[in-house]
């Protein structure tokens, strides 16, 4: 891909989808376990169109195997990391951390608005994760897939 060219994936409205999972955590004190499970299956779902679009256009451009399966598992892997596995999990502890917090030093607030805080606390905490996640997942790729596989 050109330096020129968007990314739908990663450069487009298209990206959000990828946080669904991050939204789904936050709502974890508020919502059945399954809407949180849901949310990590849309979640999955951009991921792996992602990744199908990074291996489909490597296909297109080069169309040897190896390099197909190189790019393929570096989107896959990638997204994995940055879009699921570890916003996901920090929004979690954030969550958790905030309403282990609020139970302990703010006990006069009832478990609804303490809650409601949590979600707040969590929604608010996504934009301030996202960037540092992404550079540092693609740091993590640069010293090891990325040298391996070169």
């Amino acid at each position: 891909m050109s330096s020129c060219e968007v990314d739908l994936f990663r450069d487009t409205w298209v990206r959000y989808l990828g946080y669904a999972n991050e939204v789904g955590e936050s709502f974890r004190s508020l919502v059945p376990v399954k809407v949180v499970r849901a949310s990590y299956a849309v979640a999955f779902a951009y991921a792996f169109a992602d990744t199908g679009d990074k291996g489909w256009k490597m296909y297109q451009n080069d169309g040897r195997p190896k390099k197909v399966l190189i790019e393929t598992g570096d989107a896959l892997i990638w997204q994995t990391l940055a879009s699921v596995v570890i916003p996901g999990f920090t929004i979690n502890r954030i969550c958790a951390y905030t309403n282990t917090y609020l139970q302990k030093n703010v006990k006069r607030l009832p478990p609804t608005p303490r809650s409601l805080v949590t979600v707040a606390v969590g929604l608010a905490s996504i934009p301030f994760i996202v960037r540092p996640i992404d550079n540092g997942v693609t740091l993590l790729m640069n010293l090891t897939y990325r040298r391996w596989v070169h």
